[in-house]
């Protein structure tokens, strides 16, 4: 026996010997040139330089006898070979029937390739079960990377019977030994406690494993938790700090963020005045628009939008309406259903076509962007698309469908639309006239603090410097805004005033002018 394997391991010298297989390349983790086009598996120790320079005549000469000779390492590279047709004839099932006599010798990057391969339908049908046999025997023998597949395949119940615990398990073993997405995917778990316990000091140490390696979905999650204080306290710098090293790699969440940071350090209340955040920094505009720029440039909606809003209203930059309604319009044609500022850009663009900011006035394209946005349930969409067919501009007017969009937003609370829908019921437009139910839609209004409806219920219960002023809106003397121009209206109001004892209502009814030209007695100032 000894004599036999004397014989074998002389015979094998001889052969690679006469072969030639040329050394060079470099190992990592026991592959040559690993993630690149000529990776492959050392025999012996050696990597092949004829095959790093892509002599694939020479490599096929070193490695087809050795993988006759039962070389797992030269079968597998020899399959390889056949797989992606590098010097021989591109064949699948030559190269599967190579690659699977190495993984049955237990070659271990054998199997994590045939795991790969079934995994993602690569040459051969997609096939989650025996993927999972060969990640299982790979895995065994401590290969990180099929110990993460393997995890993956327990985590989301591919190939196995769905196993959080053994998901887990191959996670934290792949983790243990450094791999980056297994480190991810721990503080993933332990963050949310998908399929283990919640437990937050858990997950920022996998999170800080990953993102020390430079993983930018590692970073982000990372800076989340400091900056929201995820079970441990608040740290605003430390969260910067990791959202800064994904940004600069690009991340557009993490790019995001740090403008919403910058833009937000301070604020002002309604009255003016600045408050600091505690956020440790200033407002600074500058950088904002570094990061959402970054950010949008990359189609992050969110970005996109706040950029149209800060040059709309000159925050931080010139006013520009035509860059606004570029940045707007960017976020509105991406229609997500599920992030608000699509809804607000719509809008936003709606209103700039409504009054011709940064593009020609244009009611049709107003009322399509308006429609986009109000059919997702925004109040200030609703309303205004139900003024435009209450007013006729951009669409027949249609005061039922003017009602329909008006009691939209009116029931979200939209004190503009309560006072339209009190409006259209007390004049009957678009539906059954219906004081009560007008008054009804006006005291909402009121509530609100919404000066028009305040104004209206102040008439109606007698006072008479309301009663006037409502008279004088009707009459169209002092605009009517959302008001229809009703000169009935206007008497029956000035005729309460006048009956309260208005000095200017009284002059209206009783003088010999036209009682709808009141300004041609003396002016309204005269009348108070």
């Amino acid at each position: 026996m000894k004599k036999l394997t004397a014989i074998l391991c002389l015979t094998i010298a001889v052969l690679l010997g006469s072969v030639g297989v040329s050394e060079s390349a470099e190992r990592i983790n026991g592959i040559c040139l690993p993630e690149t086009k000529h990776f492959h598996s050392p025999i012996v120790g050696k990597c092949s330089a004829s095959y790093e320079k892509g002599d694939y005549e020479t490599a096929l000469r070193e490695w087809k006898p050795l993988a006759e000779q039962g070389n797992a390492a030269a079968q597998k590279n020899l399959g390889v070979m056949y797989r992606y047709g590098y010097g021989v004839p591109h064949d699948n099932k030559t190269g599967f029937k190579w690659i699977t006599l190495a993984a049955e010798q237990g070659h271990v990057d054998a199997q994590v390739f045939l795991g790969l391969q079934y995994k993602f339908g690569h040459g051969v049908p997609q096939d989650y079960k025996i993927s999972g046999k060969w990640f299982r025997l790979a895995a065994k023998q401590g290969d990180v990377d099929a110990q993460y597949n393997l995890g993956i395949k327990y985590d989301k119940g591919q190939g196995v019977p769905k196993d959080a615990k053994t998901g887990v398990k191959w996670y934290t073993l792949a983790a243990k030994q450094g791999h980056v997405d297994a480190q991810f995917e721990l503080g993933v778990e332990y963050e949310h406690g998908v399929n283990s316990s919640q437990d937050y000091k858990t997950a920022v140490k996998w999170y800080t494993l990953a993102a020390k390696q430079g993983h930018t979905g590692a970073q982000v999650y990372l800076g989340d938790i400091y900056f929201k204080g995820k079970g441990i306290s608040k740290d605003y710098k430390t969260a910067v700090k990791w959202y800064t090293l994904a940004a600069k790699q690009g991340h557009v969440t993490a790019q995001f963020n740090l403008g919403v940071i910058y833009d937000q350090a301070t604020i002002k209340d309604s009255q003016g005045v600045t408050y600091d955040q505690g956020l440790g920094f200033s407002k600074d505009y500058k950088t904002v628009v570094k990061w959402y720029t970054l950010a949008a440039e990359q189609g992050h909606t969110g970005a996109q939008f706040y950029l149209g809003n800060m040059y709309d209203k000159g925050h931080g930059v010139p006013q520009d309406d035509k860059t606004a309604v570029k940045w707007y319009r960017l976020a509105a044609e991406q229609g997500s259903t599920w992030d608000s500022r699509t809804f607000y850009a719509q809008y936003n663009l709606g209103y700039m076509y409504d009054k011709g900011k940064g593009v020609p006035q244009d009611d049709k394209t107003a009322v399509k962007w308006y429609r986009l946005a109000a059919k997702w349930g925004y109040a200030k969409a609703q309303y205004n698309l139900g003024l435009m067919y209450k007013h006729g501009a951009g669409v027949p007017r249609d005061d039922k469908a003017a009602v329909k969009w008006l009691k939209l937003a009116a029931e979200q609370g939209n004190a503009d639309a309560q006072l339209n829908m009190g409006l259209m019921y007390k004049h009957g437009l678009g539906v059954p006239k219906d004081d009560k139910t007008g008054i009804k839609w006006y005291k909402l209004a009121a509530e609100q603090g919404h000066s028009d409806a305040k104004l209206i219920i102040a008439a109606e219960n007698g006072d008479k410097n309301a009663a006037f002023t409502l008279g004088g809106i009707y009459s169209g003397t002092l605009g009517g805004g959302d008001f229809p121009t009703d000169h009935g209206m206007a008497r029956r109001y000035w005729r309460v005033a006048a009956e309260q004892g208005h000095p200017g209502a009284q002059r209206i009814l009783n003088s010999s002018v036209p009682w709808w030209k009141p300004w041609k007695l003396y002016g309204w100032w005269r009348f108070w």
